[in-house]
């Protein structure tokens, strides 16, 4: 039987059978779980497509203009007509021509391009409120008794009708046309306008009690007149509806008489491609610096995994806000950026220790460019969300604890497209403009409409964060390195930030207030050695670094001499060195190794006995349990690391020394895991082979002639066997002949196969061999060559 009737599909499935297969590919690019496995044929494909998941997942890919179309379309009625879509969204034909094609391209609405369809199912899945109006009146008086129909159409000045369906209809001709509605309430009570006005806002409107059935003679309120003559419907005692038919009417025939046919546009602010690119260099060094002094330290003191679920402690994290003097936000995204990028990971064994990977020492040695674009690309594709450390995903559940940085539970599969739409707008906008939060954030509303939420503001902004902390943006512009990466040019990123990167300085300016000022990034071994002998005080274009009796002592205490920091500083200082921070460097090491510690138990000594004296009558050593050996030496119950650590956390500066007295040198030690891979991102969804969308239209295409194939031999009587057209079971050697007569003359043939487990498929095969009881086919809907046992082949045709 044919599937089309004059010219036009008669259901979805006939619709699809008629595409072409460049039209088939499409749809599964537009909605991949379809897939996943590849149906067999066009009725399961169907199936499929019309399943609620799966319309929700098309739907959601939608924009809002659209969402507003096919919801118009839905209520037309089916099918709809290009005069009644033009009525209900007045908007140019160009853009309710492309949304419709889109609809018809993801299989959500179908047929003639005179008389659409959309799917039943798609229906239920967009509810029973168009455009934000009530429910049709169909709906919305569902369940009223015949007598109340009739009494409606009597308050209207309308005749009587024989049954329910008569009647409605009636009602719907009458408050669903604008000019006869204009005429209705040109004659309602004052506050009846506003009231309908009022409903209309919200969809629907709660009220006070309604008890009884509102008639002429009660009609006097406002309320009581539009319920009488069905312009409002009680859905119960206290919620009224305004029916879908006199929104629209109200509206002067159109649900959407403003449709948004193009995303906002927004408002762009001019800042200068040089402004942001200058900008974004600041940030980019800063970025890069912050990842280098996490690791570094966590290279030397390296925190533990929580047991619970793993990820990283409070404590821990708080330690990391201090060390980079950041905000719990910008210190768990240093964390997470880190780890995305692989760089650092949980070691294996039972100490459950955050190390850095041997990938780090890998992207140390690339420049700052090359270490920026490495962040900014894993940045880019992870599927964690950094903004969601701190924050309670299960509250009063069994798992109410706040989300560790690093934990199990930071994955959304959604966030590596909304992130990398997020930028795109950003991109989209003129070179070196910016855009407010606020815009970004209506434009992906209209993109997605059906995908906004609380998290979804939370995430855009925290993303348009991480852009301006990382450098991508600067002052709010895309900058022209951050642009590159976007446009997946890791190497042009690269090459155009090393341009706009101020070149390395060698020198910095050190004052007399205990400050040396880098105004530039130094170069590596000289900011290294720098960083040994001061701390950073606060960074950006220039780094401020500031010397400290603690800085000094730890270079002393990395083996430096006090003659070897003075030739440092001197050989890094534009200017003679301040004579303070000559003081200092002496002071420091005059005082740097007067007190030994050994492994007596431990021991320290000193020359000098009044410090010795004062060591013992200090109150911050009562814990240690010192006492004296002799006039210089003290014997101490902890160990020497924590003897050592306790003096110096009282501003003492001990060394160790070895069982012969002399200086012992201690320098951490460097710690890594094994090797290592990034974490891989969690998918949004499948994410079909390349070659996998061809492939399953041939087996469509195959399928679909198998089945047209089987139900003809099944519509033949079984006495056609003696006729040669086909075989049935029962017959095994009518089956063989037909098998090799098909292998001679390689002509296509149609099959009944039951599998080991049963189960009965038909396939259109192309026969190559038949021997010793195996058939070796190509077969059309696998699109690879098969073996078959004969005996299991139920059923042979010509295909």
């Amino acid at each position: 039987m044919s599937t089309v009737e004059n010219g036009r599909p008669r259901t979805l499935a006939d619709d699809l059978r008629g595409r072409s297969d460049a039209e088939l590919e499409a749809l599964f690019g537009h909605r991949p779980d379809l897939l996943a496995p590849v149906p067999a044929d066009m009725t399961a494909l169907v199936a499929r497509a019309t399943t609620r998941l799966s319309l929700l997942r098309a739907l959601d890919r939608l924009d809002r203009f659209t969402l507003q179309v096919l919801d118009a379309l839905s209520f037309a009625g089916d099918p709809a007509r290009p005069a009644d879509l033009a009525r209900l969204v007045p908007a140019p034909a160009a853009d309710l021509d492309r949304a419709v094609a889109a609809l018809r391209e993801t299989a959500l609405v179908w047929g003639d391009p005179e008389e659409l369809h959309v799917v039943r199912a798609v229906r239920e899945v967009l509810g029973t409120s168009p455009g934000g109006t009530g429910p049709p009146l169909a709906a919305a008086l569902a369940g009223f008794p015949p007598g109340r129909l009739q009494h409606l159409l009597g308050e209207l000045g309308l005749p009587g009708t024989p049954d329910p369906p008569s009647a409605l209809e009636c009602l719907r001709e009458t408050l669903g046309e604008t000019e006869s509605l204009a005429r209705l309430l040109t004659s309602a009570p004052p506050g009846a306008l506003e009231l309908l006005d009022k409903v209309d806002a919200v969809g629907n409107g709660v009220v006070g009690r309604i008890d009884r059935a509102p008639t002429g003679a009660e009609s006097g309120a406002a309320l009581e007149w539009l319920l009488a003559r069905g312009v409002l419907i009680a859905l119960n005692a206290d919620t009224v509806v305004l029916p879908a038919e006199v929104g629209v009417a109200r509206r002067g025939g159109a649900l959407y008489p403003h449709a948004q046919v193009a995303p906002p546009t927004p408002a762009p602010v001019e800042v200068g491609v040089k402004v942001a690119d200058a900008a974004g260099v600041g940030q980019v060094m800063n970025t890069v610096r912050q990842v280098e002094q996490l690791l570094e330290a966590w290279s030397l003191d390296p925190p533990g995994v929580l047991r619970s679920g793993g990820g990283l402690g409070v404590r821990d994290l708080k330690r990391v806000q201090t060390l980079l003097d950041a905000e719990p936000a910008q210190a768990a995204a240093t964390i997470e950026l880190a780890y995305v990028t692989g760089l650092v990971a949980a070691e294996d064994h039972d100490a459950g220790l955050y190390l850095p990977t041997p990938g780090y020492d890998q992207w140390l040695a690339a420049g700052t460019a090359g270490r920026w674009t490495q962040l900014v690309q894993a940045w880019l594709r992870t599927s964690r969300v950094a903004a969601l450390v701190g924050t309670r995903t299960d509250v009063g559940g069994p798992r109410d604890r706040p989300l560790p940085a690093l934990g199990a539970d930071l994955d959304r599969a959604w966030a590596p497209g909304l992130r990398r739409a997020t930028i795109e707008e950003l991109a989209a906008l003129p070179n070196g403009t910016k855009a407010t939060a606020a815009d970004v954030l209506a434009r992906l509303a209209w993109r997605a409409p059906r995908r906004t939420g609380v998290l979804h503001e939370v995430f855009v902004r925290a993303t348009l964060n991480d852009a301006a902390r990382l450098g991508v943006t600067g002052s709010g512009a895309l900058t022209t390195f951050g642009r590159a990466v976007l446009d997946d040019d890791p190497a042009g990123a690269t090459a155009r930030l090393e341009r706009a990167l101020p070149d390395p300085v060698e020198q910095v300016l050190i004052q007399a207030d205990l400050t040396a000022v880098a105004p530039g990034p130094l170069r590596r071994d000289l900011a290294t050695e720098l960083g040994l002998v001061a701390e950073v005080e606060s960074t950006g274009a220039a780094t401020v670094y500031r010397f400290t009796d603690a800085s000094v002592r730890r270079a002393l205490d990395a083996g430096r001499s006090a003659a070897e920091v003075h030739e440092f500083l001197a050989g890094v200082s534009r200017t003679p060195v301040p004579q303070p921070l000559s003081y200092l460097v002496d002071d420091v090491a005059r005082r740097h190794g007067r007190i030994r510690v050994g492994n007596a138990g431990s021991y320290l000594r000193c020359d000098d006995a009044g410090v010795v004296n004062e060591l013992l009558a200090h109150r911050g050593t009562v814990l240690l349990g010192l006492r004296r050996l002799a006039p210089t030496v003290l014997a101490a119950e902890v160990a020497p690391e924590s003897l050592l650590a306790r003096l110096r956390e009282l501003g003492y500066a001990p060394m160790t020394e070895s069982a012969v007295g002399t200086v012992i040198v201690t320098r951490p030690n460097v710690r890594r895991t094994g090797r290592r891979s990034p974490p891989r991102p969690v998918a949004a969804g499948l994410t079909p082979a390349p070659g996998l969308a061809t492939a399953a239209v041939r087996a469509l295409r195959a399928g679909d002639r198998a089945a047209a194939t089987g139900r003809r031999v099944a519509a033949e009587a079984i006495g056609s066997i003696s006729t040669g057209s086909a075989t049935h079971g029962g017959s095994l050697g009518l089956t063989l002949e037909r098998l090799r007569t098909a292998v001679s003359s390689g002509a296509s043939v149609w099959v009944e196969y039951v599998g080991e487990d049963g189960t009965a498929s038909e396939r259109i095969v192309d026969p190559l061999a038949l021997d010793g009881g195996l058939l070796s086919a190509y077969d059309h809907r696998m699109a690879k060559v098969r073996y078959f046992k004969v005996s299991h082949i139920r059923a042979v045709a010509d295909a």
